[in-house]
């Protein structure tokens, strides 16, 4: 595998790899400090990003590499004009490895037939983020100790939010997955995700608009925020929005092992109320996509 543009680029056996490899980091991380030495990371991010950006550069410091490029468009010779293919194939040629965050769908697959050196996709519109898919399967599997049996509530923005459906797809190829759809009539799962994913590989799941309810029965919580840009009025917005703020007293009857997740930013969706409580996963979520993003930088580097 030279690039990964998409989860579906990696067998389910490659997942399974990349994570046992990121856990061994996780126990081991001093025998992996030179590994990258002498290998240079190109930073390539032509639209803002906190987490994805820094997590890329702290893995490959931490795999003793170096890390140059641009955190903005702006930053770039793209504010020239330059095209996206001339910009990578300029970049490979000083480079070991590029992750590329784009506005456009499809950039860093016309950029993997340009640069000459691996491509890792760290966003592309509301496309693909398969480096954030691999941050979640990571993290559930440090949670609970396994990928598999296992009921998921996803709640918030399904129809949008494209580490939903990246997540639904990884997940859909483990076995005794069930998930559990909560969110607004407005932000739905979409039919396709739920026909070529769930229906197709015959996973159970049920759609409600009541977190309160779904509650008792989920083993994973992955929370997502309910976007007020979504919405054709203000009425159901307003309507809508606070069914879907996670707060300490609507974890009542959820179970004790429970792993609340997120991908991030939060705006309002998860009250810092629970930040505190020990089932709260996502800040712990942000440290495993370095840990996820290093087993990736080797593989794609063929370092063993």
């Amino acid at each position: 595998m030279k690039n990964l543009l998409s989860i579906t680029d990696l067998t389910t056996a490659e997942i399974d790899d990349l994570i046992e490899k990121a856990q061994d980091i996780i126990k081991h991380p001093a025998d992996y400090r030179e590994k990258c030495k002498y290998k240079k990371l190109a930073t390539l991010f032509f639209e803002p990003s906190t987490r994805t950006r820094l997590s890329f550069e702290a893995a490959m410091i931490d795999l003793g590499g170096r890390v140059m490029g641009f955190s903005e468009a702006q930053a770039s010779s793209a504010a020239k004009g330059e095209s996206v293919a001339d910009t990578c194939r300029t970049v490979g040629c000083y480079a070991d490895i590029i992750a590329m965050r784009h506005p456009k769908e499809g950039a860093p697959l016309v950029a993997s037939m340009h640069a000459g050196v691996p491509i890792i996709n760290a966003g592309d519109g509301g496309h693909n983020h398969p480096t954030q898919t691999l941050t979640d399967l990571l993290t559930i599997k440090c949670e609970k100790g396994r990928l598999t049996n296992m009921t998921i509530g996803l709640c918030g923005d399904l129809k949008f939010g494209r580490t939903v459906h990246s997540l639904i797809e990884a997940m859909s190829r483990y076995e005794g997955i069930k998930f559990v759809l909560i969110s607004p009539e407005e932000l739905k799962l979409p039919n396709y995700v739920k026909q070529e994913t769930l229906e197709k590989n015959n996973i159970e799941y049920k759609e409600t608009t009541d977190l309160i309810s779904a509650m008792p029965d989920l083993d994973i919580l992955y929370m997502t925020r309910v976007q007020r840009e979504r919405f054709f009025n203000e009425e159901d917005y307003i309507r809508l929005k606070d069914s879907y703020i996670l707060t300490p007293e609507k974890l009542a009857t959820a179970k004790e092992d429970l792993s609340i997740m997120h991908p991030l930013p939060r705006v309002n969706e998860i009250s810092v109320a629970v930040d505190d409580d020990p089932r709260a996963a996502y800040f712990k979520q942000v440290k495993n996509g370095k840990f996820i993003r290093m087993a990736l930088i080797l593989k794609l580097l063929d370092i063993a």
